[in-house]
């Protein structure tokens, strides 16, 4: 039992220490682009609309690594680095680019919290349970947006999709356990 218990406690703070991440490097990739695009650009608004939910769920996370005493990724700083340079990368590409980089990525946080709402309903965490949901809910509001305004008409959108959505998965699962 207490074999359990501890995996179990693990597991959730592995959930948490791989979202803090993720949300970090969100909020990484659409400073990138607005650096790059600007306050003018024609997806400008909705970006920073949805830069600032990232960093409502980063600001969640964050609370949740102190008071749970989780330990954050050690690749942190690579995924400042890495999530800033993929941002402003896809919207030197264009604006479409940009969108499509945030399906994408939206595409795999989709799948990333679905998995972990399943995991959770063997737990007994009702509030990690409920940001995941709340959270996911949001991220899909971002890849409709995306998907709204072009990402699929990117020029190479099938090859550029499928190399930010291996990086995400690659990310992952670095994140849940260095």
């Amino acid at each position: 039992m207490a074999d359990t218990l501890g995996k179990a406690k693990a597991d959730i703070a592995s959930m948490i220490r791989v979202n803090q991440a993720g949300e970090y490097g969100a909020a990484q990739i659409y400073k990138g682009q607005l650096a790059v695009m600007g306050d003018d650009a024609p997806d400008s608004s909705a970006i920073h609309h949805m830069a600032e939910q990232e960093q409502r769920h980063l600001d969640a996370f964050d609370r949740m690594i102190v008071e749970r005493n989780v330990r954050p990724t050690l690749l942190q700083p690579f995924w400042k680095a890495a999530g800033y340079a993929l941002g402003a990368g896809t919207a030197i590409m264009g604006p479409r680019a940009a969108m499509a980089c945030t399906a994408a990525v939206e595409t795999e946080i989709d799948l990333h919290y679905q998995e972990q709402m399943e995991q959770l309903e063997s737990q007994d965490d009702p509030e990690l349970l409920s940001k995941i949901a709340e959270f996911r809910e949001e991220e899909l509001e971002h890849k409709q947006t995306a998907i709204e305004a072009g990402a699929e008409e990117t020029p190479g959108y099938p090859v550029l999709s499928a190399a930010i959505r291996l990086g995400c998965k690659v990310a992952i699962g670095l994140s849940k356990r260095i």
